[in-house]
């Protein structure tokens, strides 16, 4: 892939509402320090009846797209190839343009890890996923990697949940659905993939419910901390925050879209902190 970096080279991120992204800021950071000046990262407004023929415009000078809601399971028909963690998690959010062709990745799985351990979570014996959408699809995946064979899933309406019941059948991953009246307690980590705001509700119920070392990985970045963040803290347990899934995703995205394995994980950190600081200022 190397080959790939010589001369200008374009990469995007696209999705509806895509404005609010913070992709642009971290990817630029990344080229600013890896010496990359001639390429560069837009974001681009895209609804999902638009994005076959966006993908049609995109010339050899692309090298990849990053994809946000509610692109990531729409894109996966218009691709060439796919990998195998993509098609289990059904989405990809990433896209690699290597001569001629299109190919899907998820790199969603590898920052949530990545989230946990920075953080210094431990492998979980047990967790809880709030939300059933493409995050929460991500987030089995990633418990599937850190061990876990079986996962509770908290939905607004459990007969909803079917596209994420198929996902875990693909993960070999056994799913408990439960409704949001019927929370559990004890699971060493919750993680919600709810939106910003949607998780209000239940942010006394899910602190209170944690274990001594329990945890909770809140998806959301913007605005920090949320209900959930604040409720868990005041007990003394940990918090990881979406910045750091966020980060890792597009480390990895930018590992695959210029072939380098020297990214700059701290300048793109910096960046993406500075930007989040500009908007709260």
């Amino acid at each position: 892939m190397a080959g790939h970096v010589a001369g200008a080279r374009r990469a995007a991120v696209l999705g509806s509402p895509v404005a609010h992204s913070l992709s642009p800021f971290l990817h630029r950071a990344a080229y600013a320090a890896l010496g990359l000046h001639d390429w560069r990262y837009d974001a681009i407004e895209c609804a999902e009846d638009d994005l076959a023929g966006l993908l049609e415009t995109m010339g050899p000078e692309w090298a990849g797209v990053s994809l946000t809601m509610p692109l990531k399971r729409v894109v996966l028909p218009l691709l060439d190839t796919v990998s195998e963690l993509a098609v289990e998690v059904g989405g990809a959010n990433t896209v690699v343009f290597r001569d001629g062709r299109r190919h899907g990745e998820n790199t969603d799985v590898y920052g949530i890890v990545r989230a946990l351990a920075e953080a210094g979570v431990p492998a979980p014996a047990s967790a809880t996923v709030l939300g059933g959408g493409a995050t929460a699809a991500s987030a089995l995946a990633a418990l599937r990697e850190l061990g876990l064979t079986t996962v509770t899933l908290v939905v607004r309406d459990p007969s909803r949940a079917g596209e994420t019941l198929s996902v875990a059948e693909r993960l070999g991953v056994t799913v408990i659905v439960r409704g949001f009246g019927d929370l559990p307690g004890g699971a060493d980590l919750v993680v919600s993939t709810l939106p910003s705001g949607a998780a209000d509700g239940v942010a006394d119920v899910v602190a209170a419910s944690l274990p001594d070392k329990g945890a909770v990985f809140d998806v959301v970045y913007s605005p920090w901390p949320t209900a959930l963040a604040t409720a868990v803290r005041d007990r003394g347990r940990t918090v990881v925050g979406g910045l750091p899934m966020l980060l890792h995703q597009a480390v990895r995205q930018v590992e695959l879209m210029t072939g380098r394995t020297d990214v700059p994980v701290e300048a793109m950190r910096a960046a993406g902190e500075a930007e989040l600081a500009r908007r709260a200022g």
